[in-house]
């Protein structure tokens, strides 16, 4: 998105310096016009050729970015498969099987809006999934909020058995008395409502994704709809977090 915005930016420029200096050629929208504007600024003309001389030099070098980009993209997503291959050869040890088209790895980015305008909230850049169903359902969650959400607020691995917390929890008095007696965490800081609309996913990882100087600038995530026991072992997590390092060394933007 940044990079689509510089590129707007910059086209706008060339664009409306290169209008100037063809109304001035034409003497629009009069000669008299001109004769005043250069009278009172003398260097107008000779800034506005400068202009469109330097932003049409540069477009080579933009194109042969976006060609490193599209390259770059190539070569980040081919590696995001390979590591959800890997992924998926540890979920299908699960009893039963966990389903190939059923496991969803998620790629998060902190964002910052009107509505979370200072601590922002993460947004889903990404979905990887082989199979259409599950359809993916809209979350936009906070620092603490759901198994992302307590990635980000620990800086750390997170994972929860969410199929058997639901098995347990089956109303919302019975899982409003658990989260006042075990904190908000422990429910993965959801309210009655939105454990309802994603309990449906019964295993769910989540592992940091931090820049160079090591801070938090989002996650990646896995969700299937059971196999925490199976799935939450060293090999499913190493794979996780190589995933994780890369992107970190990225831009989302490759993603």
């Amino acid at each position: 998105m940044r990079v689509l915005t510089a590129k707007f930016l910059d086209r706008s420029v060339l664009l409306g310096a290169s209008v100037v200096l063809i109304a001035r050629q034409y003497d629009l929208p009069s000669k008299q016009f001109w004769s005043d504007a250069m009278l009172k600024h003398p260097y107008v003309v000779v800034t506005l050729v400068c202009t469109v001389a330097l932003f049409g030099a540069l477009t080579p070098f933009q194109s042969y970015a976006d060609r490193q980009r599209v390259g770059r993209r190539v070569v980040v997503r081919q590696q995001v498969l390979a590591h959800f291959g890997k992924m998926l050869a540890v979920a299908r040890d699960a009893h039963p099987p966990v389903d190939t088209g059923d496991l969803g790895l998620h790629v998060w980015e902190i964002q910052r809006s009107l509505r979370h305008p200072l601590r922002g909230y993460l947004r889903r850049t990404v979905t990887y999934r082989l199979g259409s169903t599950p359809a993916t359902r809209s979350f936009a969650p906070t620092k603490g909020v759901g198994v992302v959400g307590l990635c980000w607020k620990r800086n750390e691995e997170v994972s929860f058995d969410v199929q058997e917390l639901a098995s347990r929890l089956t109303d919302q008095q019975q899982f409003e008395a658990y989260r006042d007696a075990r904190g908000a965490d422990a429910v993965m800081g959801l309210t009655w409502s939105d454990f309802q609309r994603v309990s449906h996913r019964g295993a769910v990882f989540a592992s940091p994704i931090r820049n160079r100087r090591g801070d938090f600038i989002g996650c990646v995530s896995v969700d299937a709809r059971h196999g925490h026991e199976a799935m939450n072992v060293d090999a499913f997590w190493h794979e996780v977090n190589s995933l994780c390092s890369r992107i970190g060394q990225d831009d989302f933007d490759v993603l």
